[in-house]
């Protein structure tokens, strides 16, 4: 499954904290979860992250593990085939 979280940050982000996030990326990997993207962003979200995951519970207990300065909202994607097969 692909998930997009919208990323806030609550406060300006520091090189431990990008090296933390490196870490924790790791271990989510352990998990199943793979990261197709992470870009930092202009506008109302600082970052957006695309990732895969085995499921939703997963997905969820990866949001879980951001620190608390990281606000996130996120969203499900399906792959425009897959719609396409749903409403088929």
């Amino acid at each position: 499954m692909h998930f997009i979280a919208l990323v806030k940050f609550s406060r300006k982000p520091t090189k431990a904290d990008q090296d933390a996030t490196g870490k924790t990326f790791k271990e989510q990997e352990k998990m199943g979860v793979k990261n197709v993207g992470l870009y930092w962003t202009f506008g109302r979200y600082d970052a957006v992250r695309i990732f895969e995951a085995p499921d939703v519970k997963t997905a969820m207990k990866v949001l879980t593990m951001a620190p608390e300065h990281v606000h996130t909202e996120t969203l499900v994607a399906l792959p425009r085939s897959e719609v396409d097969r749903i409403l088929g």
